[in-house]
């Protein structure tokens, strides 16, 4: 089993910046990647990022290329979700997701994290 917990999310400003962090513990060597989802009130859970334990290999999706970038730190078992440029659209709970190769191709989860809270205010 993976654990997943995150952290970070807030009230903020459009246009200010906020980084959120994933702690895995568990038996994280058996997942291929990590990603980042998010789910806005009366949506679906939409998938945000994702990058690969081994090479880095990272994706987003468009509402996230240009503005936020996602990082891993394998010592820690941690990933990060710098988000810049933050609009009201943004706002959503942020969870972030095990993956395996499957899940990280069709840019799915299996094991997730509680979720934080980002709120951007207008």
């Amino acid at each position: 089993q993976v654990q997943l917990v995150e952290s970070g999310g807030g009230l903020v400003q459009a246009g200010d910046s906020l980084r959120l962090s994933c702690a895995a513990s568990g038996r994280t060597f058996s997942r291929f990647a990590m990603g980042w989802f998010r789910q806005a009130p009366g949506k679906e859970r939409e998938f945000v990022a994702a990058i690969t334990w081994n090479g880095g290999y990272t994706k987003y999706a468009d509402s996230a290329k240009g503005r936020f970038t996602i990082s891993k730190d394998n010592a820690k078992n941690t990933i990060y979700l710098q988000m810049n440029s933050l609009k009201p659209e943004d706002t959503a709970v942020y969870s972030c997701t095990a993956q395996t190769y499957t899940d990280y191709v069709r840019m799915t989860g299996t094991a997730w994290g509680q979720g934080t809270q980002v709120t951007v205010s207008s």
